[in-house]
């Protein structure tokens, strides 16, 4: 089921008897998004933004953060209070706990109280922890109706994850909502989540615009026409930055000049810098940490490469897309609807660095193909993959839902 397609027969409405008015007594629907934390990776982001966008007429937005921070008080990850106070600014109730193990209790009394309180129609989560949080006290609370969102993941082995998916997450909550249609198929073929259950939501973005007369390439000290390849997300062994680095050591005797600029951090940092020693690819591989200003990086790519072994539809391809940089893909998950093959870029077989290293070069040898390719990647994420698309649709849903209710 496609989100422009959901309707009443297929949410599994009315399995659970929910005691709130469909409204506030302001009129409004309280909506509560709920996540893990919020700098970690595009899903924990495009939360945010979910609910810092909906209409304030409509909606009383609140999002809650169950590991914003440690028990002394100390911002988790690269989270400034700046954020926070930019949430608030939105005029976006803000929750942020100090959850520091999976089934603590006792952070969970701010949301509590407020779930309890009537004010709350629709509590929204997104990813597995926060999935089994949400359908766990939205019942014991009897929120009208509780929408799980997610983000994707290998959808094999794992078998208590399976279990907790279809019989916990699946079953306790209104809809769940997959990122991308091969995550929805591998929900009901692989976990045996019944179709009912289930919607495709496509991911959005809003276009950010790079600084005006920003010289990234100068600033990092690469010359103009060096070939540059990029890549921008949290390092972890889902990215298979192995392959990537392997494909790069391929790619360096034809192309002596060439840089890899890797943008985010994570738990596999450490693996990639040693490998990056091991190949001799120091003065190639520029790593550059956790940035917030990816919009002019990206200003230096020439094409951004992914070497994942799984994902859904990642907002750092649509952020490729945006920036008209033509993608070199591994064919998995999402992203062969996201990027056409010799449309949008290249893609290719998965844990295959030479494959990767050949499709590079096909690229960085051809600049007008280049070109043609990252304007028709830009055209396309403006069209199919807009944040503002995405969050009407995410409204549309909760009315829809408890409407049904």
């Amino acid at each position: 089921m496609s989100a422009s397609g959901h309707n009443g027969s297929a949410a599994p409405i009315g399995r659970r008897k929910g005691r709130g008015s469909a409204r506030r007594a302001d009129g409004r629907i309280g909506v509560v998004t709920l996540v893990d934390r919020l700098s970690i990776g595009g899903a924990e982001r495009l939360a945010a933004e979910i609910s810092m966008r909906l209409d304030p007429e409509r909606y009383a937005s609140t999002l809650c953060i169950s590991r914003l921070t440690d028990p002394a008080g100390v911002y988790s990850g690269d989270i400034p209070r700046q954020l926070q106070r930019n949430i608030e600014a939105c005029g976006v109730n803000f929750i942020g706990m100090s959850r520091r193990r999976s089934w603590e209790l006792k952070p969970w009394r701010p949301l509590m109280r407020l779930l309890r309180s009537g004010d709350v129609q629709v509590i929204h989560s997104h990813m597995h922890g926060s999935n089994i949080w949400a359908v766990v006290l939205g019942r014991l609370t009897r929120i009208p109706v509780v929408v799980t969102h997610e983000h994707t993941w290998e959808f094999s082995g794992q078998p208590v994850r399976q279990f907790l998916d279809k019989h916990l997450i699946a079953a306790g909550s209104d809809i769940l909502i997959a990122c991308s249609e091969e995550d929805q198929r591998r929900m009901i073929e692989v976990e045996k989540i019944p179709p009912k259950s289930t919607m495709y939501l496509p991911n959005g973005i809003e276009g950010r615009a790079p600084t005006p007369g920003r010289d990234i390439r100068g600033e990092l000290g690469i010359t103009a026409d060096a070939p540059v390849i990029g890549s921008v997300g949290v390092m972890r062994t889902q990215k298979r930055l192995d392959v990537m680095l392997r494909a790069i050591a391929l790619l360096v005797a034809r192309f002596p000049d060439l840089r890899l600029l890797l943008v985010g951090d994570g738990s596999e940092r450490a693996n990639v810098e040693v490998l990056v020693g091991e190949l001799g690819l120091g003065e190639t591989v520029m790593m550059l940490g956790s940035r917030r200003d990816v919009p002019d990086v990206l200003q230096a790519f020439d094409i951004a490469a992914v070497s994942s072994d799984f994902e859904g539809s990642p907002l750092a391809v649509l952020e490729y897309m945006e920036a008209a940089i033509p993608v070199v893909s591994t064919a998995v998950g999402g992203l062969p609807k996201m990027i056409h093959d010799g449309v949008h870029g290249r893609l290719v077989a998965p844990q295959d660095p030479q494959a990767l290293a050949d499709a590079i070069a096909e690229l960085l040898a051809d600049p007008a193909r280049r070109a043609e390719m990252g304007a028709a990647a830009r055209e396309r994420r403006r069209a199919e993959y807009d944040l503002d698309v995405m969050v009407t649709r995410v409204e549309d849903l909760y009315v829809q839902l408890l409407a049904a209710r």
